[in-house]
């Protein structure tokens, strides 16, 4: 009998420690995020899953062309997932569909939709970032509501994971 009870213990132990271990990890390491709408077409699509690295930025700061997952600025209970386009000490501007970062064209292979307005050149401060999605027409971000403070930041979009057709690593 003492055989059977030490085993029901070890497995909620196990099972206890697994969940905490769960919870960790979620709460500070890495969590699922659900992409909502379609800002970041063609990259990412409406209803797919991103793996969010809540650590990333511990080590280092955000870089451009790096996907991330922030609290929106404007509607602070979503979150928003956007590509970072401009960090510290940049100038950015769009003029005639194209971004410019301290006068440089930015290179996009990654868009296919271009549309938008003009954009003065904007210098970004330290503790900011300018943002913008990949589907331009459709996307409010840091041309609409300006820089997005780096407090914001959830974590760096590492990959999607779901649906297994979309699977792909994130710049």
């Amino acid at each position: 009998m003492k055989r059977r009870r030490g085993g029901f213990r070890e497995l909620v132990e196990t099972l206890l420690l697994a969940l905490v271990l769960a919870f960790l990890i979620r709460t500070f390491v890495l969590e699922s995020f659900q992409v909502q709408g379609t800002s970041m077409l063609p990259t990412l699509h409406n209803g797919d899953r991103v793996l969010v690295n809540k650590l990333a930025y511990i080590f280092g700061p955000p870089q451009t062309g790096q996907v991330i997952v922030f609290q929106s600025p404007v509607i602070p209970s979503q979150d928003w997932i956007k590509r970072v386009i401009g960090v510290p000490g940049d100038t950015v501007s769009v003029q005639n569909d194209v971004v410019y970062i301290n006068g440089k064209r930015y290179p996009e292979p990654f868009l296919k939709y271009r549309q938008s307005g003009n954009v003065p050149p904007t210098k970004i401060p330290p503790g900011y970032l300018w943002v913008e999605g990949d589907n331009r027409p459709k996307s409010y971000d840091s041309r609409m509501f300006g820089l997005l403070p780096m407090a914001n930041i959830r974590g760096r979009a590492l990959m999607v994971w779901w649906p297994p057709a979309d699977m792909q690593w994130l710049p």
